[in-house]
């Protein structure tokens, strides 16, 4: 089974990166996770454009046609989603490839619950499938943890490992 993971940050020491990075690492044996890593390079959404004739946009229709499931982590900006994750997301508004796809939605602060309740309403709206059971929330904020002090938190490791399994169990 194949997940592709999102991150809605491009800061360097992002925490929903980190996290992301942790999952990639602690998937079940059947799952590889694949980091998206083109977020900054998607332009503005323009609807007069044709999402397959942009490089960085029919690379993630790719990534996820040939996924069983999405994660998106994403930050809180000015209680909303982070505007390149919003954006990406804009380019994949009515593509076949996002109708139906199983998601979960990671958090690293509990107090981002603006942001939370806007991509529940926006996967929803693009008709995406929210696994509730499967979605988490780790309080890594201003815990200055990398992927690796995650992995060393054997309760933080347990509640990935669950809300993995949970996930990949759908598929």
């Amino acid at each position: 089974m194949k997940i592709l993971a999102i991150s809605g940050s491009l800061r360097k020491k992002s925490y929903n990166s980190a996290l992301l990075k942790a999952c990639q690492l602690l998937a079940p044996d059947s799952t590889e996770i694949i980091l998206f890593d083109g977020l900054a390079d998607i332009p503005p959404f323009n609807p007069d454009i044709e999402a397959s004739s942009v490089e960085s946009v029919l690379k993630l229709k790719q990534l996820l046609a040939l996924s069983s499931g999405l994660i998106i982590s994403s930050p809180e900006y000015a209680h909303g989603v982070s505007g390149v994750l919003k954006n990406a997301l804009d380019w994949l508004v009515s593509e076949p490839e996002f109708v139906d796809k199983r998601v979960a939605i990671f958090n690293t602060s509990p107090r981002a619950s603006h942001a939370i309740n806007a991509l529940h309403e926006i996967i929803r709206t693009m008709s995406g499938n929210i696994e509730i059971q499967a979605c988490l929330t780790l309080p890594l904020l201003g815990s200055e943890l990398s992927y690796e002090g995650i992995l060393e938190d054997e309760h933080m490791v347990q509640q990935i490992r669950e809300a993995l399994d949970v996930f990949c169990s759908f598929g």
